[in-house]
């Protein structure tokens, strides 16, 4: 197999036809291999959902395009529901827990730019912002699932 120019525009005619705006290409030999290492390409407009691998970095290369890696931290606040009773202690039922995510790091990739790749933390909630049509080489550990990004 040969990442090419061609391989890359199949893969983008792919990701223009699904709803996504994003296609993966599983680079996985092996049923037995439980690693990640996909091919991505991601169009603008897709939305990735701020997300973490808790026991795993990961590795992402850009190879054409524009796009940014954002890395975000966690937010828990705890908010009193509204009540019409008054009691003297708070139930756990009484209070809400709110989850926001700021955002602490901005990556950008374009190679264009000389600017390559990065490695996300272990743990560290982020996403990512694609601004012009690219294609994405990411890889981590410990993801089981064949044919899923996980």
């Amino acid at each position: 197999m040969e990442v090419n120019k061609d391989f890359l525009g199949k893969l983008f005619e792919q990701a223009v036809e699904n709803p996504r705006l994003r296609q993966n290409f599983d680079l996985r030999t092996s049923a037995d291999d439980n690693s990640q290492r996909m091919l991505n390409a991601l169009l603008p407009g897709t939305v990735v959902p701020i997300h973490r691998h808790e026991d795993t970095t990961e590795t992402v290369v850009c190879l054409c395009g524009k796009l940014d890696e954002v890395i975000y931290e966690e937010v828990v606040t705890y908010e009193k529901n509204a009540s019409e009773a008054l009691p003297m202690a708070i139930d756990a039922q009484d209070v809400t827990r709110k989850v926001e995510y700021r955002e602490v790091q901005r990556i950008h990739l374009c190679p264009a730019e000389a600017k390559y790749g990065c490695q996300i933390p272990k743990g560290a909630w982020h996403t990512v912002e694609v601004i012009e049509p690219s294609v994405i080489f990411e890889a981590k550990d410990g993801c089981a699932k064949r044919n899923v990004e996980c």
